[in-house]
């Protein structure tokens, strides 16, 4: 997380990151109106042994786009399920030492049944931790400080996490993401990645309905227009209905 100065007499802001919420300030809504869309395409990340690095790659079950060759250069790059950003690597790509990208963020809805699945694939990953306090536990080990081992603590959002490797040392975050700060998506749009995130969402909207009809004390008819306003109010940020 950094922090950096906008132009004027605007007071300093900080950068996005994976967990902290950004208000946009005029100057940047206006900047956003002259450039258009900036869609992240890849993230390039350095690699010693790059057909090591696509055996890796592969097993995980990624999607991939590319691999080809061009003098001295090779470009491989693989996609993760879901995303609209790639992953790069290769000869002749960067200068980087091999293994120093690290946090690397792979956001998922239910960290445990993606752990689950880089598991049968026969990854080591990490145990789902959540912070004490702070956020430098996200980076290390189960020995860093702060670090504390299931959950986050009412299932919070942007709480939980599990890491992992590639056979280089790059390394990659699982964080559980459910409910989305506000300004972090357009909520106009509401949008599943897969099967598997509709159906998380479906569960989680029937078990806050359950508590729903507990509390009014009878059946609710129109069960599905709550369900609709739960699921799109939970990826927009809104007031989750109650």
């Amino acid at each position: 997380m950094s922090s950096s100065q906008v132009s004027g007499d605007s007071k300093p802001t900080v950068v996005d990151s994976p967990a902290v919420a950004v208000p946009k300030t005029a100057d940047m809504r206006t900047a956003d109106m002259r450039t258009g869309d900036l869609k992240m395409e890849a993230v390039v990340i350095p690699v010693a042994d790059v057909d090591r690095a696509r055996q890796f790659y592969d097993s995980l079950g990624w999607r991939l786009d590319a691999d080809f060759s061009a003098g001295q250069s090779r470009i491989v790059q693989y996609t993760p399920p879901g995303s609209g950003c790639s992953l790069q690597f290769g000869a002749g790509l960067t200068t980087a030492a091999p293994g120093s990208a690290q946090g690397l963020y792979l956001v998922v809805t239910d960290i445990q049944a993606a752990r689950d699945a880089l598991v049968a694939r026969g990854v080591s990953v990490s145990p789902v931790f959540h912070c004490e306090t702070g956020f430098a536990c996200r980076f290390g080990d189960d020995s860093t400080p702060g670090r504390v081992t299931g959950r986050a603590p009412a299932d919070a959002s942007y709480g939980s996490f599990a890491g992992f490797s590639d056979p280089d040392g790059n390394g990659w975050l699982l964080q559980e993401v459910t409910t989305r700060l506000p300004g972090r998506v357009d909520a106009t749009t509401t949008q599943y990645a897969s099967v598997a995130d509709v159906a998380s969402a479906l569960r989680r909207a029937a078990a806050a309905h359950g508590e729903h009809e507990a509390r009014t004390g009878k059946a609710d008819p129109d069960w599905p227009d709550w369900y609709a306003l739960y699921m799109v109010r939970e990826q927009s940020g809104e007031t989750l209905p109650s």
